[in-house]
């Protein structure tokens, strides 16, 4: 029988775990395969106390002497851990009775399935699907990410319309199962993202070596949000930005690099006006920080690119929409992932593997 972790990254996060452990917890007792581990990633709380307190028999915990971000610090627990299987989830999660089992028997019954995550619903709005994930993740040619059930800050009602097992482009840091020789064959997470992005970084290097990532909404958590870093955080914006960029470069086949940057860079300035309009001055310093950044870390990041374009199989997916998510949103007036235009092309290969600089 296959083993499988369920795996906390956790940092100051001692209120998410005395609230969520106990559903963890109910959830695996049927399951002698699993086990929940936390990883503490140098947390000022007292959350070891209160693992230790409560849960020293029950859970096990991995500590870290400094902050490394969800991308290090996953990484650097992961590698202590033997299961077959790693499910990554946040510590304000709180899941259903059968959630695991559902992803555990779906992976065992799917070989060619790398990673999968399970419907993602708000905790505090319930029959609402949750912006980090909702059910299942996507990109447009721009690589602007949005999900079955989000686009952009519009959250749809759940109401069973995506309730099929379906292909994605990515599966959400929130919550996901991976298989232990997936995540470590595609080079794990890329620590110099740090957080935010990762997650469709690790997916888009998945999928460009022919293996699958899908949602299964027939496993189903509620996910709180924003429990570590708010949506009004510079900090989140900067990430955001810079890391987006990051993941293009190192992604894009070199036919699409320069048109992609071109377009994207005119975008990014007009994101950058409308902060200004709105008197965020911190939100526009982290776009044009995160530009200079992204320009500064472009030559160490060749190397990652050269490895992925001649690692790949696949250079463009049918879950990489071909239409603009922002055209679709703000000019089509389209609100619902039913809604948009769909016209994407899979191709198997690419053809080019040169390095261009932007």
């Amino acid at each position: 029988m296959k083993t499988v972790s369920v795996v906390i990254l956790n940092w100051n996060g001692k209120k998410y775990l005395e609230k969520f452990l106990p559903f963890l917890l109910e959830s695996i007792k049927d399951m002698p395969q699993a086990e929940i581990v936390v990883a503490d990633n140098a947390s000022t709380d007292d959350s070891l106390e209160f693992l230790k307190k409560n849960y020293d028999k029950t859970v096990k915990t991995i500590v870290f002497d400094e902050n490394y971000g969800f991308a290090g610090g996953y990484n650097r627990a992961l590698k202590q851990i033997e299961s077959d299987y790693y499910v990554l989830i946040n510590s304000d999660v709180e899941v259903t009775k059968d959630w695991l089992k559902v992803l555990y028997d779906y992976m065992e019954a799917n070989p060619k399935v790398a990673a999968c995550q399970p419907k993602i619903l708000s905790y505090h709005k319930r029959n609402h699907f949750e912006y980090a994930g909702a059910a299942g993740g996507f990109i447009d040619k721009l690589g602007y990410p949005y999900c079955r059930g989000r686009i952009f800050h519009v959250l749809e009602e759940d109401k069973g319309q995506y309730d099929d097992i379906k292909d994605v482009f990515w599966a959400s840091g929130a919550c996901f199962i991976i298989r232990k020789e997936d995540f470590w064959n595609v080079g794990a997470f890329d620590e110099d993202f740090f957080a935010h992005m990762e997650e469709i970084d690790l997916c888009w290097r998945i999928n460009s070596r022919g293996r699958r990532v899908t949602c299964n909404p027939q496993s189903v958590v509620y996910h709180i949000g924003g429990g570590t870093l708010n949506a009004e955080s510079p900090r989140k914006t900067y990430l955001n930005f810079r890391n987006n960029l990051l993941m293009l470069y190192k992604n894009l086949p070199h036919k699409s690099v320069k048109k992609t940057f071109d377009t994207r860079f005119y975008l990014d300035n007009l994101a950058a006006f409308v902060m200004l309009l709105q008197r965020k001055p911190e939100h526009l310093k982290a776009v044009t920080d995160a530009r200079t950044d992204f320009r500064n870390m472009q030559e160490d990041f060749a190397e990652k690119r050269n490895e992925n374009i001649l690692k790949s199989v696949r250079s463009t997916f049918k879950t990489i929409s071909q239409k603009s998510i922002l055209y679709e949103f703000y000019i089509k007036r389209h609100r619902k992932f039913s809604e948009l235009t769909r016209n994407d092309v899979e191709i198997d290969s690419f053809e080019e593997k040169t390095t261009e600089t932007i």
